[in-house]
């Protein structure tokens, strides 16, 4: 299991570039002294959308219906309130 961090915002701007934002309910808050473990239950479904090159969708063979894991690669996941 991989761990994540996270960052809490308390305002979110009126404009973010960050697009892979989902929408869930915190199910488990971990403190220690100096970081936070925050679990979300995102929503479903769920629709993500991927940008990648022509030539890797041809070596995939990609097609509607196909099932595939979406894999978000990021190196830190921020946390923002309402």
């Amino acid at each position: 299991m991989q761990k994540w961090t996270a960052q809490v915002l308390t305002k979110m701007p009126s404009k973010i570039s960050a697009r892979n934002q989902l929408k869930g309910k915190v199910t488990k808050v971990t403190k220690d002294a100096v970081m936070t473990s925050v679990e979300v239950e995102i929503m479903t479904p769920v629709r993500v959308t991927s940008v990648i090159t022509s030539s890797a969708a041809d070596e995939l063979t990609l097609k509607v219906g196909d099932n595939v894991s979406a894999i978000i690669k990021a190196t830190e996941v921020m946390i923002g309130k309402e």
